[in-house]
């Protein structure tokens, strides 16, 4: 009887404790959120600052105008001190879409201090630099800097003509990235003596900032240039053509040449990295524009342009802004079959055609969208003497198989 009644205490006890825990879980599912750990309030604070990685990437607020990063959410210090440790992979930013409202509020800021000048670069040849090269970067890309001054973009003479260049560039927006981004940034500026550093941050909608700040620039301290050519850090430019182009025409007289995109609508879809709201640009076609990878102005247009520039409400798209301007003035950008801005089109029906061929880039002004080891093996391939082009090739347009008639009519002679 007794080791019955002992079995029975026994069962009892167990299950006693085995409700005693299914209470005390359900327990803790109900204590409120400011109660638990700091560990399970990670998941709440996340949203604030996190978003899904697949999501394209959208800049905050903040980075249209504000001349330095800000951080607006209230983070725990364990949470500050392991983004501090992310030196590769910056946190992603919300996926809400971007502030207009915001934008449109604060974009007449568009004065910021220069942090590092160049004002004697257009003085070092008599009269001025025949073209001066600009190009848009950001502090981290020092690789795509070094590989432009080693190939197109060395300073000296090309035909004959004095070239002089210049990097534009912005504060970077995330710091921790590179912690000692402005030793190195002034450290290269003295070593080259081609860097130009303005003191907002380096984003995408910050881009039309970029472009009126050289302009502006360019006026107060390079005026007595003959010619200018701006564009990206990721193109190939033939600068021996071009500067053979540019000796047919006056830098007196206007000039603004590239590949330009007309008859552009405004893109109204939210996701899309160029989205305009309607409140922001009403009208369904854009003015006439020079695709961003490069083009080419006279220095006449360049302070004519660097003038309509302060008097153009601030567009988040920089190519269009500029677009707006040239409008201002009334001058109708010329488009040249030399700039390639989306790269060389591949023939549909040639599928075996390899446009790497130097042969395709000898002819060429401007090809776009190049990775760095490609713009070395381009200057180099186009400057080996052995390069032998014995039948001229141009990729214009698509491939099209030409009609009977067209056979037997006679072609027309190049102008």
């Amino acid at each position: 009887m007794r080791v019955r009644l002992k079995g029975d205490a026994i069962c009892t006890l167990f299950l006693l404790v085995a409700l005693c825990s299914l209470l005390y879980s359900q327990l803790e599912h109900l204590v409120p959120a400011g109660k638990k750990e700091p560990t399970q309030n990670k998941p709440r604070v996340a949203p604030k600052i996190f978003s899904d990685p697949r999501a394209p990437r959208r800049p905050m607020p903040a980075e249209a105008t504000a001349p330095r990063p800000q951080v607006t959410p209230v983070m725990r210090q364990t949470e500050v001190a392991k983004n501090r440790v992310q030196t590769t992979t910056p946190p992603p930013l919300t996926d809400s879409a971007f502030n207009f409202k915001l934008y449109l509020l604060n974009k007449d800021n568009r004065n910021f201090n220069l942090l590092i000048n160049q004002p004697r670069k257009c003085r070092k040849t008599p009269g001025g630099p025949f073209l001066l090269i600009a190009i848009k970067s950001v502090v981290e890309d020092f690789d795509r800097r070094e590989i432009v001054r080693k190939t197109w973009g060395r300073e000296g003479l090309v035909n004959g003509e004095q070239i002089q260049r210049v990097f534009l560039l912005g504060t970077p927006k995330n710091r921790t990235v590179l912690a000692t981004w402005e030793t190195l940034i002034h450290q290269e500026s003295q070593t080259y003596r081609d860097i130009l550093l303005w003191d907002f941050m380096d984003t995408f909608f910050n881009l039309t900032l970029k472009e009126i700040h050289f302009l502006s620039w360019a006026a107060e301290f390079c005026h007595s240039v003959k010619f200018i050519f701006k564009g990206d850090a990721d193109v190939f430019v033939n600068v021996e053509n071009i500067v053979d182009f540019l000796k047919r025409h006056e830098p007196t007289e206007d000039l603004f040449v590239g590949d330009i995109i007309y008859n552009a609508r405004p893109i109204r879809v939210r996701k899309s990295k160029y989205y305009i709201p309607e409140t922001m640009y009403g009208l369904s076609i854009y003015p006439a524009y020079a695709g961003g990878g490069g083009f080419l102005l006279s220095s006449h247009t360049m302070r004519k342009l660097s003038r309509a520039c302060r008097e153009v409400e601030l567009f988040p798209i920089d190519d269009v802004f500029l677009g707006m301007c040239l409008q201002r003035i009334n001058l109708k950008p010329i488009l040249h079959e030399g700039f390639k801005t989306f790269g060389i089109v591949k023939p549909s029906a040639a599928p075996h055609l390899q446009t790497f061929d130097p042969c395709f880039y000898k002819d060429l002004m401007v090809v776009h969208s190049l990775k760095v080891a490609e713009i070395w093996l381009m200057w180099n391939l186009l400057h080996s003497p052995r390069l032998s082009c014995t039948q001229k090739k141009q990729v214009k347009k698509p491939f099209q198989w030409k009609k009977k008639a067209q056979i037997t009519t006679p072609a027309s002679p190049l102008r």
